[in-house]
């Protein structure tokens, strides 16, 4: 029997979705919500030489309009600052302020709680191929750049 794809493009989009939003409800507490909880996290690792908006967007693919907005509302919440890069006045750099520090302990639990739920019930085995299949599908992915006209249909 072939897999139906279109169910399982669905299925993916699906579990994204329900693993924002369990991260989102566990996160409600601290008043975060997972996307700005993943981006101070990323500050938190990188906070002795900070990070920019570009690294971040390089990493996760979010839109510099999104991160922007994001920044703003770490900053009006009191877990990053903003500094200007020495040398290069257009460029700025994240860090995270002591509240921020304050609760990554608390952050990295509640994250992984959450995985601990999406990947109840694998194998190591089961984990491990599912890391390869997705890598491979988001090289693919990678690799298509745009689509030529005869793959595309209307």
């Amino acid at each position: 029997m072939e897999a139906d794809r279109d169910t399982m493009a669905r299925d993916n989009r699906q579990i994204s979705i329900q693993l924002e939003l369990r991260a989102n409800e566990v996160l409600a507490q601290k008043g975060l919500t997972a996307m700005q909880a993943h981006m101070l996290l990323y500050i938190l690792c990188h906070s002795e030489e900070g990070a920019s908006l570009t690294t971040i967007h390089r990493e996760f693919g979010y839109s510099m309009a999104s991160l922007s907005g994001l920044v703003k509302r770490l900053r009006e919440k009191g877990y990053v600052r903003v500094e200007r890069c020495a040398g290069d006045d257009r460029r700025k750099l994240l860090f995270a302020t002591e509240k921020g520090r304050a609760v990554q302990e608390s952050l990295d639990r509640s994250i992984q709680a959450v995985q601990a739920r999406l990947y109840d019930r694998f194998t190591p085995e089961e984990l491990t191929e599912l890391d390869r299949m997705q890598k491979k599908m988001l090289h693919n992915l990678s690799q298509t750049g745009e689509m030529t006209n005869k793959e595309v249909t209307l």
